[in-house]
Order: C-alpha cells, then structure tokens, then sequence
C-alpha cells in the first residue's frame, strides 16, 4: 500500500462537515488521483442521446481522461458503439464489467446477449451482466431473466454472470439471485430520498442486504453516487457539498473494506434529464464539457 493509500485509509471517521468547500475538493481530488476501483463509463456528449452515431475518437478521447483515476470500466449494453467501448477500453489497459441490455424486445435482447458472447470470445469481458433493472422496470419476468442468465453462463467460460438491479430485488427475488455468479447492486440513498448526512450508514445498509442475500457470493456495487444540482428528493437535497461528501464517505469506505464499487458516473449526460428529472445531468466526477469538478 502507498503512502497515499495508507493516509486516504487513515481518514475514515472524519468529520466531513468541519472541513470547507475547498477541503473538501482538495479530498476528494486527492482519493480520485489515488485510484478508485471502477466507474460506469457516460458515452454521451451534450446534446446527444442513446441511438446517435459516437465515433471512437470521442470514446477514446473520454476514456483517455478516466485512465489515470481508475482500473475498471462498467459498460451498459454490447451493441453499436458500446461493443466499441470494450474494445477501446481493453486496449488501453482496463479491466471491463460489459453488460448486455435487456428490456420487453424480445429481438433486441438476442442481439445484445450476442454480442456479449462475443465480447467475451474475443477477450474483452472480465465480468458479464446480464441485464440492468429490468426486473425493477418490470419488463421481464423472472422466469425470463434467469433463462438469459443461463444461456450466458452455459457460453461464456471462465467469466463471473451476474444481473444489475437495485439491492433490495436481490433480497426479495432469490431465483435470480441463486442463478447469479457474482452479485451486481445498485446502492442509492438519493433515490430513497435519504438526507445526506445519513447516506454513508444508508448505503451500508443496503450493501449488508444484498451481502446477507447474496449467501457468501460476491457482492460488487455497480452504481452509486450523489447529483451535484438539480430538483430535492424528499429528504434527499443534491447540492455541490452534499455531491462532494458522498463522494469522500462512500470511497473511504471502499477503500477501508476492500469493497468494490463502480462510481455513478464518469461525465454529466443532459439526456438523462427526460427520464430522472434536472438531478439526471449531475451525476458525472466530470461535467459536461469534460473538465473534472474538484
């Protein structure tokens, strides 16, 4: 362990409210320059959205700005330009959670969990989701998913499979838990309208609801994070401290516990405004422009 490490490790516990706005950037910049663990890659410039053409250029480019701060980048889906993203990515060194997106198409989902398998025969796949809260947005049955889940792991060797859901669907849907190599939660205190200084205990807890589910599987959190703006959530308030403090607690945290987790998100993303509401362009370590916030 570095000196760095050894010092960011040594910090768990402080009192985050008794540093200043500038402390805090300067902590924050201090752990993202250190290394975290993972970060869901944000492809989208300002003004595009999913289904527009991205060149590799600009995937290179975004993912040239992420490499100095982390090993691993998750991916969402495993056609069109996302197949590019894996390819890139390992070309440049990182390690790849791929996933394959899946939803009520019923063709789009054969072309996804295809070009996952591909992925994975060419080298580029270190871990496979099959799926991201589709069960949460109730567009396939359980039966449906586990069937998916199943296909991929009778062709795909030597990868971990698992599923990307909120915590708690691991808790409540046992099947799809048991048929999961690795077990892939999403762990958000800002979207159970939790205040911010209750967030790090929140995210704990659920974290300890998909471990205690998971029955001694492995637990990764695939997303977490805190808006820098936007719209109140119940007791949630997005705001620039509140999107720093979060940041330092939950990598501290990491760090301290050797937990896995994959940052929500590496760049703001303006289309995501149509279906979260104004918080949905926040939640990148970088803005929209490509210049990191702290």
């Amino acid at each position: 362990m570095s000196l760095r490490d050894e010092k960011i490790k040594s910090l768990l516990g402080i009192n985050l409210d008794s540093l200043s706005e500038d402390e805090l950037k300067e902590l924050s910049s201090e752990i993202l320059e250190s290394k975290i663990h993972g970060i869901c890659f944000s492809l989208y410039e300002d003004e595009q959205q999913p289904g527009d053409f991205v060149s590799d250029e600009q995937i290179k480019r975004r993912l040239s700005i992420l490499k100095p701060y982390t090993n691993w980048i998750r991916t969402f889906s495993s056609t069109d330009e996302h197949a590019r993203i894996a390819q890139i990515a390992v070309d440049m060194g990182f390690k790849t959670l791929v996933g394959a997106w899946l939803s009520d198409d019923l063709k789009s989902n054969d072309n996804e969990i295809e070009g996952l398998l591909k992925l994975a025969s060419k080298g580029l796949v270190n871990i496979a989701a099959v799926g991201n809260e589709v069960i949460y947005r109730k567009e396939l049955s359980e039966d449906e998913l586990i069937s998916y889940i199943d296909y991929v792991k009778e062709n795909i060797n030597n990868i971990p499979v698992g599923y990307v859901d909120a915590y708690y669907e691991f808790r409540d849907r046992p099947n799809i838990t048991n048929a999961c190599d690795v077990i892939l939660a999403n762990c958000y205190p800002f979207w159970e309208g939790c205040a911010s200084e209750y967030s790090l205990l929140y995210m704990k807890d659920m974290f300890q609801e998909a471990t205690k589910a998971a029955n001694g599987k492995k637990v990764i959190i695939t997303e977490t994070g805190w808006p820098s703006a936007g719209s109140d959530l119940w007791g949630a308030h997005p705001s620039y401290k509140n999107y720093l403090q979060y940041f330092i607690n939950t990598q501290l945290w990491s760090k301290n516990n050797n937990i896995d987790i994959f940052y929500f998100s590496s760049f703001d993303e303006s289309w995501k405004v149509d279906s979260e509401g104004d918080v949905g362009a926040y939640w990148g370590l970088w803005n929209k422009d490509e210049v990191r916030k702290f």
